[in-house]
């Protein structure tokens, strides 16, 4: 199983989206500063994950929500989540 993963800083509430096979692994790594592009941006919150059976098509998720339609799409799917 492959995850498509966002956290989100509580220091700027900027998002970050990425894959792994092991999301609780990958979550601890990030918020203890393992991750080069997360480190400065701790504490982080799980926001969002999806599991995909293909590591591509988690892949391509990944990709996705770093777009500007994925921005978006996040946005509206956290609407409730983000505002409280």
């Amino acid at each position: 199983m492959y995850y498509t993963y966002v956290l989100q800083s509580e220091c700027d509430g900027k998002f970050y989206a990425g894959f792994t096979q092991d999301l609780k692994l990958r979550f601890e790594q990030h918020n203890k500063g393992l991750v080069e592009s997360t480190k400065d941006r701790r504490p982080l919150q799980l926001i969002y994950h999806k599991a995909c059976i293909e590591k591509d098509d988690a892949t391509k998720r990944e990709k996705y929500l770093k777009t500007f339609y994925g921005k978006i799409f996040l946005k509206k799917r956290l609407k409730s989540y983000l505002t409280g």
